[in-house]
């Protein structure tokens, strides 16, 4: 598995991965996939906030993809990051969002993050709780019924990590 910096290249099959996530999971609350402008927009704005929007893939084939941003807007959230990953449906469960998912902490660190927060869309989202348990992330909360998808109630699985320092210092 190759692990590296998205490009405009990458779009078609970035888009079908999160359509099908789109069209199939609770994992996002879209109920209508975005198109490869959309896509390229918000790659964009991650790539230019100095975040990352990191691939994988397998002899040539596009296998997942993840990205960190800062977690809210404001200010004060600052060093305060939060993932997103997706991966391929026929490669679930091989470890391309754990390789994704332990770049994206390394990259935020270097960045300068203190901590990563984890939105997981629907409390039966075993895999992915489990995957972001296993790289140092606790749940720090659930959500309950915030969310509609399929015509059922989803919940929202908050996960926090701390990064570097965390909070044992102040930043300079």
């Amino acid at each position: 598995m190759t692990l590296r910096d998205a490009t405009p290249t990458d779009l078609a099959a970035i888009t079908a991965i999160y359509a099908h996530h789109v069209a199939h999971g609770s994992g996002t609350f879209e109920e209508g996939a975005p198109d490869a402008a959309e896509m390229a927009r918000r790659m964009a704005r991650v790539q230019a906030d100095g975040c990352a929007w990191l691939v994988t893939e397998n002899d040539g084939q596009l296998t997942g993809f993840g990205y960190y941003m800062q977690y809210r807007d404001r200010s004060a959230y600052r060093f305060t990051a939060e993932d997103s990953i997706y991966v391929r449906d026929d490669v679930r469960g091989q470890g391309v969002g754990k390789a994704l998912v332990a770049a994206l902490l390394d990259h935020a660190a270097h960045r300068g993050f203190r901590q990563m927060i984890a939105v997981i869309g629907d409390s039966e989202n075993v895999g992915s709780i489990g995957l972001h348990l296993s790289l140092g992330f606790r749940q720090i909360g659930v959500m309950r019924a915030v969310g509609m998808k399929f015509g059922r109630w989803v919940d929202v699985v908050t996960m926090q990590r701390p990064l570097g320092e965390a909070d044992r210092s102040l930043p300079e």
